[in-house]
């Protein structure tokens, strides 16, 4: 197809077809026999062309530039039309160069449905921009581009103006959509004009957004409302230049006020809930020459009904508390942004200061009211903190972690309360729920309640996260050694009535072991589950946790853990778990990580557990989770018989010694001694009293072993008890009640790699040196005193028989040569 473009010279049009950028010249235009690859058709030219292929819109683009003189001759006001006609199909940009006097200026009007201003780099929906430009002598700023559909209205400029309308080459469009409606002197950049209908919400944008607005250049938007519809102003987005003269303002004009124009600063809340038509103007100043800065400023106007409940207030009494905040905001906040077109709800402390998000302090008392519909929309974000700084004065003193009413009273749900327990060093923060209780959440044991408390302890170097609690449970107090945040979560709509029972308290104390220590204290018909802390990522290195578990009156409790193993490898140091119960003369149980876990077992008396970490290697976290049920102690018939045997063997020991005292009285033989591994015979010495040792001297050697005698087997089966069997570890001697088992220190937690080598036999204590001191052995076995036993590849093993009172009858024998 062939095209003909004649323009005249009246016209003042230029058309210039020309390639694409970035596109190949894989398509040409001819014109009679020539070929090419760019056309320009001047004004008063008659030109008749066609392309070499039948998609010329994928390689070309059209301009078609108007200049139109309002300056030396008349202003050609009403409609501007798209000229020439029958153009062919590219994408085409329609260019009105306007001149006009700065003390004249342009008003552009334009026709429904009017404009909408988009940031730059947008797109419009339907591929249609407008493009305006200011022209102020020789400079150019640019108004803004806008899409259809929108609400700016009109846009008064001084000076000239250059607008451009981009259109697709499939638009139907055939007008312009604007006329050049008057000529004013505005002596200001620009007017613009825009009218809100309904429930609505606009973005707008400074002039040269976002480079930069003139300096000391004065705008003004002007907003038709209707009278019966509510408007605010939000600011999103603005900087500010480097001024040396006057001040960046904002100046609004607004319906029924006494102190027009009313003043604010950018950083200022704006006004909201304004009834009425009102203008916003934009100040600039003289800047820095040499650092000038940027003044911008994008800004969001949202128009709405009035609420029914606009003049209901709330009372917000914050006057008696102390380091407190209060934020109430949007659901999603702060992460989510909402949409500007989205229904937006509103928090006031006068009737003018109105925004989207609103923080309140402590020390003060407001009267808020909201511009909502949607109230559950709403959440509240509380903040408090609490310090110590010397204990002596806060060591006495016992802090409640209750929500203020003046939190719960407010239609609004509460999201979260947090506080920031600070305590310097050597000071340590105690959490205690004496009648609630708190119940930690765990898969076998969730938390249904409608709020719970999220613990995380925390230094610069470390955070752990102690876990989620909620009440209701086992714990009565959680002892920590760093800072705490504690953040109370709400769930569903039933806090506010659960709020009144809350029990939440806080103490400093001073400075403990562990790096966190649990109390519980259980129902004796509850099965309590209790984990490691920072679950499922597994305990920091080095970090010790201890757990007391109280008994109840009458209780037998069982202990079991949920894996046989600790699942860890250490690269440097050991892990142990340490079961202690407070009982004198109560064995402690010592796994490391590479052991079997203690099988599930019974206690009959209030116990610690400690869980202590190496540092392990590779990814592998020390993670682990036990649980304790209760029953009733029940009298079993057993121990009623072992009880009874146990009284009939001490009545024959009895009688035994009574016929060796007569017999040694007939004879005068010297005393029996009985070998009793489970009864402390030991006798207080001095130190130093024996200048040898115990294999060198021969104290501990009786004269005469009456086979009839010995009964230390049958105490040992009676009593049961087994000494563990640990590797280089320091036994649990601390005192008892208020302390958990001590866990091995670091130095004692190396792995000593030895194919058959045999252990050395632990120092000689003080009381080593004593007459009749002897160590407790295992089931079967003898303790290494260099007497009667020998190792053999670790193991203690007993000689040959029995011939144990041979031996020591052979040695009686030497004594007697000796004497």
């Amino acid at each position: 197809a062939s095209f003909t473009i004649s323009l005249g010279k009246v016209d003042n049009i230029t058309v210039m077809i020309k390639l694409r950028p970035g596109v190949s010249p894989s398509c040409q235009i001819r014109v009679k026999n020539f070929i090419r690859s760019e056309l320009k058709i001047k004004p008063g030219e008659n030109v008749t062309f066609t392309f070499t292929c039948s998609t010329p819109e994928r390689y070309f683009i059209m301009e078609i530039q108007k200049n139109i003189d309002c300056v030396s001759g008349p202003c050609p006001f009403g409609d501007v039309h798209l000229y020439p006609p029958r153009l062919p199909r590219l994408n085409r940009t329609f260019i009105w160069d306007v001149k006009a006097s700065t003390k004249a200026g342009l008003e552009l009007q334009f026709s429904a449905p009017w404009l909408r201003q988009i940031e730059p780099g947008e797109t419009c929906p339907d591929f249609i921009s407008y493009n305006i430009n200011s022209c102020i002598d020789k400079a150019t700023v640019n108004i803004g581009t806008f899409c259809r559909n929108g609400s700016v209205s009109r846009v008064k400029l001084l000076g000239g103006v250059i607008l451009s309308l981009h259109l697709p080459w499939d638009s139907p469009l055939t007008t312009s959509g604007f006329n050049i409606a008057n000529r004013a002197s505005i002596k200001r950049l620009c007017i613009i004009e825009s009218i809100l209908k309904g429930e609505s919400s606009i973005t707008l944008m400074s002039p040269n957004y976002p480079l930069g607005f003139p300096e000391d250049e004065l705008m003004t938007w002007q907003f038709v409302v209707p009278s019966n519809m509510r408007a605010s102003v939000f600011f999103h987005n603005y900087s500010l230049s480097n001024c040396e003269r006057k001040e960046e303002r904002v100046e609004y004009y607004l319906p029924g006020s006494l102190s027009n124009p009313e003043v604010f600063k950018l950083s200022d809340s704006q006004p909201a809930n304004i009834a009425g038509s009102f203008n916003l103007s934009l100040q600039g100043c003289d800047q820095d020459a040499q650092n000038p800065g940027i003044l911008r400023l994008l800004f969001q106007v949202v128009v709405q009904h009035p609420q029914v409940d606009e003049n209901v207030t709330h009372l917000v009494d914050l006057s008696k508390e102390w380091n407190m905040t209060v934020t109430i905001h949007f659901e999603g906040w702060p992460s989510r942004i909402p949409l500007m077109s989205e229904p937006i709800c509103l928090i006031c402390k006068d009737p003018r200061t109105c925004d989207r998000v609103l923080t309140l302090v402590s020390g003060a008392v407001y009267k808020i009211s909201f511009l909502c519909k949607d109230l559950s929309r709403l959440r509240i974000t509380a903040e408090k903190g609490i310090s110590c700084v010397d204990l002596r004065w806060c060591q006495r003193k016992i802090y409640s972690l209750l929500v203020p009413k003046a939190i719960t009273q407010l239609p609004i749900r509460l999201h979260k309360f947090i506080w920031k327990l600070l305590a310097p060093d050597l000071i340590n923060i105690e959490i205690m729920s004496p009648s609630l209780k708190l119940q930690q959440h765990v898969p076998e044991q969730r938390c249904n309640t409608s709020y719970s408390y999220s613990i995380v302890s925390a230094t610069p170097e470390m955070e752990l996260n102690v876990g989620v609690f909620c009440p209701g449970g086992s714990i009565e107090k959680i002892q920590m050694r760093n800072n705490i945040t504690i953040s109370l979560k709400t769930f569903g709509k039933g806090f506010p009535s659960e709020s009144n029972h809350q029990d939440l308290k806080m103490s400093f104390v001073s400075h403990i072991k562990d790096e966190c220590t649990f109390t519980v204290s259980p129902d004796p018909k509850a099965k309590v589950y209790l984990q490691t802390p920072n679950w499922p990522y597994g305990l920091p290195p080095y970090v010790s946790i201890s757990w007391y578990v109280v008994m109840p009156s009458k209780q037998v409790a069982r202990l079991g853990f949920s894996k046989d193993r600790m699942g860890i490898t250490c690269e440097t140091g050991r892990a142990y778990v340490n079961i202690k119960e407070e009982t004198l003369g109560a064995e402690e149980i010592v796994r490391r990580e590479d052991e079997l876990l203690p099988q599930p077992r019974d206690t009959y008396h209030g116990f610690w557990v400690n869980i202590s970490n190496c540092k392990p290697v590779d990814k592998t976290q020390l993670t682990l989770q036990f649980h304790v049920t209760f029953a009733d102690k029940q009298i079993d018939l057993g121990v009623i018989l072992a009880v009874v045997a146990g009284a009939g063997v001490l009545t024959a020991i009895g009688l035994t010694v009574c016929c060796v005292k007569k017999k040694k009285k007939k004879s005068q033989n010297p005393m029996v001694g009985v070998y009793n591994a489970n009864v402390n015979t030991q006798v207080p010495r001095k130190q130093g009293l024996f200048t040898k040792g115990r294999k060198n001297n021969e104290s501990h050697v009786y004269a005469v072993i009456d086979d009839a005698m010995v009964y230390g087997h049958l105490l040992k089966e009676s009593n049961g008890s087994v000494a563990p069997e640990v590797d280089v570890y320091r036994p649990f001697d601390g005192p008892m009640g208020s302390l958990p088992p001590s866990p091995p220190p670091f130095s004692f937690r190396k792995d000593i790699k030895c194919s058959s080598n045999t252990e050395e036999p632990p120092p000689l204590t003080d009381t080593d040196h004593d007459t009749y001191t002897f160590a407790h052995q295992k089931s079967g076995q003898l303790e290494d005193n260099g007497d009667t036993t020998e190792k053999n590849n670790g193991d203690t093993t007993e000689k040959n028989n029995g011939d144990t009172s041979m031996s020591l009858l052979e040695n009686k024998e030497q004594d007697s040569l000796v004497e």
